[in-house]
């Protein structure tokens, strides 16, 4: 019988539509993040620095660019005989066909998986956070409290508890009450989706609820193990977490990167995060090349100029471009003289010449205003925009575009160019 004191399970199915055209393609977990990695590194590096070498991945949306990445496992030290990493989409049953509906009713549909390795706890895990976390002093803190569930939690400010699960906690850190979401919260204690199991805990609530449609963590299995008396304990983390769920945050984790002392250390030698590396060309800087305060990916070329931006792999920035305060991901190229202001942009885009992005006054986004806003430009991946053209703010375009496109050469502020089948 094989044993595991802890295996850990990782969802990385969702969607994040809030993301907008970053995720029409790709599931929200293998987004690029700081120019060399996808956003899962970083929890299963977490995994492999806390000594957890079992991790279940479920996926569900998109999956096939994050099972590319995660392989077997390898750049996380995960290609295990026994454990390592499994990649667990959702299957037919003899009985029946079914999606994942829900946090919990994925975990509840890989029972057998999870009873392989006859954990003693079980670590639940989402795919689209930014942090550093030693899982193992969480689990020592669990055991000490003899919980039944541990919940990694964090101080936020009071007015954006509302977009949490809120905890209310005794002297001790026991948990005598929660809401989720609520909107007028008692507490800023907020959950960060991290749950430890205790596996009889586990088993028993999955069961129990298995018939509960999209049954979920926060809204039907936490209430279900207090009002059994269950012991419930917060973990409070005081480190740098960020949930880049939304643009603004996403832009903006990004950014952190490059002040000059980064909140969130890239460079630390004793918590390494791992990534699937390309096998790449060195990067190429022209002598006519202005480059300040920039994270630079292998492979990349640049001849114009890049001020306080993140510029993935194989990235080609032509003469006389200026980048400023953007993201640009992997294969994607700028053309001569183009203006590149605040955007985001996904990989394989071709931007060609003379363009100017993130220009004008800002206002709301006409498709969907609350995705595409901060001033931001959103550039899809496999884009192409034609040369000459004037994008301004709060603006997302997806698709092979021509300047047929875009009226009197312009996409105004708020405008938006989407592909059918895209969002």
């Amino acid at each position: 019988m094989i044993k595991k004191e802890m295996i850990a399970m990782l969802l990385a199915g969702g969607q994040g539509s809030r993301l907008g055209v970053l995720t029409s393609k790709v599931a929200k977990p293998a987004v690029a993040f700081g120019g060399k990695y996808r956003i899962i590194d970083f929890p299963l590096s977490n995994c492999i620095n806390s000594g957890v070498d079992t991790v279940g991945v479920l996926t569900q949306y998109q999956p096939l660019r994050l099972n590319t990445h995660i392989g077997i496992g390898i750049p996380w030290d995960l290609d295990r005989n026994v454990g390592g990493v499994t990649i667990l989409p959702p299957y037919e049953k003899s009985t029946s066909s079914e999606w994942y509906t829900g946090t919990a009713n994925a975990i509840f549909q890989n029972m057998a998986y999870m009873e392989t390795y006859n954990p003693d706890y079980v670590l639940i895990l989402s795919g689209d956070h930014i942090y550093k976390m030693d899982y193992e002093v969480m689990l020592d803190y669990h055991k000490a409290n003899k919980a039944d569930v541990t919940i990694a939690c964090m101080p936020v400010p009071i007015e954006e508890a509302s977009r949490f699960g809120v905890m209310i906690t005794d002297g001790n850190g026991r948990i005598t009450e929660f809401e989720e979401k609520p909107e007028h919260p008692r507490s800023n204690l907020a959950s960060m989706g991290i749950y430890i199991f205790s596996w009889k805990a586990l088993k028993e609530s999955l069961t129990a609820l298995k018939d509960q449609p999209g049954c979920d963590f926060g809204k039907h299995i936490l209430p279900y193990c207090r009002d059994n008396s269950m012991r419930l304990f917060a973990y409070e983390f005081n480190g740098y977490w960020k949930d880049v769920g939304t643009l603004g945050s996403y832009w903006e984790a990004n950014m952190e990167l490059i002040d000059i002392i980064p909140e969130f250390n890239l460079y630390e030698e004793f918590w390494k995060i791992y990534t699937k590396g390309d096998v790449i060309r060195p990067q190429y800087i022209s002598s006519e090349a202005v480059i300040d305060r920039c994270i630079v990916g292998d492979g990349a070329e640049i001849y114009g100029e890049v001020h306080n931006s993140v510029i993935g792999a194989d990235v080609r920035i032509e003469k006389g471009a200026v980048i400023r305060d953007s993201i640009i991901m992997r294969h994607s190229d700028v053309g001569e003289g183009t203006q590149v202001n605040k955007s985001i942009i996904a990989e394989n885009v071709t931007i060609g010449k003379n363009v100017q992005l993130g220009v004008g006054e800002e206002v709301p986004n006409v498709e969907k205003p609350n995705i595409y806003s901060w001033g931001l430009v959103t550039i899809g991946e496999n884009t192409v925009i034609p040369d000459g053209v004037k994008v301004g703010k709060n603006t997302a375009i997806s698709g092979e575009t021509s300047s047929e496109d875009y009226p009197d050469g312009e996409l105004p502020s708020g405008g938006a160019l989407l592909e059918k089948d895209g969002e």
